[in-house]
């Protein structure tokens, strides 16, 4: 798989790179956070809510609705699954990695993917990055051995747990694994059982990727 620029034309129909705030503080304090082995997700993080940044980009960039600022990190080397938002996601990186992305118009009957449609885009550390409600994505894949960080801005109360006694509806609902996360698992992606385990073709991984700079 040929890995492009998070700044290559390829990029555009999945997202854009945002400027005119200063994230730099944000960095600073995800550098902070203890990395984990695994993978880490918080939604929502006091400390970096607290940040002026999270009020002047709740403001501008989400137009006064609200937000939350949270982060990922850890570890990880493969696609195993994608998700996707009613709302976009930005992604602050305060390391480089690579993320593997798709479009929600590809999804076929039954919401099944094809994962040779999956590119891959190289982020370096500094970049506040868009991913637009139709882009399919996931955890990012660490390009060194100190694993990968980043800042995460989506809608309030996004991938937070379900209400009790949420029931699906319609075969879409069957994909909805916390508020506002549609989530597809691959077969060889170790996933829980209650996600749906459509995606068919290769599990790319990190090692699958060409051109890494």
């Amino acid at each position: 798989m040929k890995v492009y620029q998070i700044t290559d034309p390829e990029f555009a129909k999945y997202g854009r790179i945002i400027s005119g705030y200063d994230f730099s503080g944000l960095i600073r304090k995800l550098k902070e956070l203890p990395m984990s082995d695994g993978v880490t997700y918080v939604a929502a993080d006091p400390a970096l809510e607290s940040l002026p940044v999270f009020k002047e980009f709740q403001e501008g960039f989400y137009g006064e609705i609200p937000a939350e600022l949270g982060y990922c990190l850890g570890h990880n080397d493969a696609l195993n699954g994608l998700e996707y938002h009613r709302g976009s996601e930005v992604n602050i990186s305060a390391s480089d990695f690579v993320v593997m992305v798709g479009c929600q118009q590809d999804l076929e009957e039954g919401f099944c993917y094809d994962t040779s449609k999956v590119q891959a885009f190289y982020v370096p550390e500094g970049l506040a990055v868009e991913f637009y409600a139709t882009t399919l994505h996931y955890c990012a894949c660490n390009v060194t051995e100190d694993g990968y960080r980043h800042g995460t801005f989506l809608p309030r109360g996004t991938n937070t747990p379900l209400d009790a006694g949420f029931q699906a509806k319609t075969e879409e609902d069957k994909l909805l694994q916390a508020k506002n996360k549609w989530l597809i698992a691959h077969p060889d992606g170790g996933q829980a059982e209650q996600v749906p385990k459509t995606m068919y073709g290769k599990n790319w991984t990190i090692k699958d990727c060409e051109g890494i700079s």
